[in-house]
């Protein structure tokens, strides 16, 4: 019995002993308590990695000091998110920047990708019109970063460094009837404020659209009425956020620290059109900027 007292007791050292030394130097564990945490749940880092921009000093600025950023007949200015030339799926077409659509969503097709202007901006107001196609999605990103996951291996989906400003024709595409009181509708900050009054017009007609942002206000207007107001690197935007699909821990380990900090370190960011596989027309695009 003695003998068998003393060899538990050894045997007890031994396992303690080996639980603290793989809990320590993250060796591997012989008991529960000591297992590493699990990656999932976990937000990220991700790594900046901006492509080539452009000196906006020598676009035309009209009479009301707005810049031009589309001349109506090219795509100089424009490339594609985490490229250095436009992506294929993009035109010029009557006078409007035109995706041409693959009819697959979100899964894009082959040379297709996000358009975005190769400026960042920090205080501004964009204005410009857009039509979307019959059941078409589409959005405006702004306050964009180029970024790339935690290993520097593929850029992350722009939509999780930037708000969005949602294009869709609310009658036919789904997206209208999901998120919370039609947060997922035209002009929305996608799936986080709805737009009201929601005075969007049909899929195959023109619709103006507003963006203003100054020292982290945040302005919708939709065809002459602004539609809604937020207030960005606030507790509230971070509440709203945590109540979001971008929440902390979430399905997307990288937006929320992204967007929590949204601009980054200069509160600057790219302003981007949405390539989401359906038709969509983007015109008279002009920005001012605001000091």
């Amino acid at each position: 019995m003695k003998k068998f007292l003393l060899n538990l007791i050894f045997a007890l050292i031994i396992f303690a002993a080996g639980a603290w030394v793989g809990d320590k130097y993250g060796l591997p564990c012989c008991n529960k308590s000591c297992e590493a945490p699990e990656s999932a749940g976990e937000s990220l880092v991700a790594l900046v990695a901006d492509g080539p921009n452009i000196d906006i000093s020598t676009l035309p600025v009209d009479e009301e000091g707005f810049i031009t950023l589309f001349d109506g007949q090219t795509l100089n200015g424009w490339r594609g998110y985490g490229m250095d030339v436009p992506p294929t799926s993009w035109e010029v077409a009557d006078g409007a920047i035109h995706l041409k659509g693959s009819g697959t969503g979100e899964a894009q097709a082959e040379g297709g990708g996000d358009l975005i202007f190769a400026h960042k901006f920090q205080n501004f107001e964009l204005q410009l019109e857009y039509k979307i196609s019959e059941g078409g999605n589409s959005g405006i990103f702004y306050l964009a970063q180029e970024v790339k996951d935690a290993e520097g291996k593929e850029y992350l989906p722009i939509w999780q460094s930037c708000s969005e400003y949602q294009v869709l024709d609310n009658a036919k595409h789904p997206d209208a009837q999901l998120g919370i009181d039609g947060n997922r509708q035209a002009a929305s900050l996608y799936d986080m404020i709805p737009a009201k009054p929601q005075n969007a017009k049909p899929a195959g007609e023109w619709n103006q659209a507003k963006i203003m942002v100054y020292k982290g206000t945040v302005v919708h207007g939709q065809n002459g009425t602004n539609v809604l107001e937020y207030h960005l690197w606030t507790p509230k935007w971070t509440e709203m956020l945590q109540a979001s699909k971008f929440a902390e821990g979430g399905e997307f380990p990288y937006a929320f620290n992204l967007l929590n900090n949204i601009g980054g370190e200069n509160h600057e960011g790219y302003i981007g059109l949405q390539d989401h596989g359906d038709d969509v027309w983007y015109r008279n695009i002009r920005i001012k900027l605001m000091e």
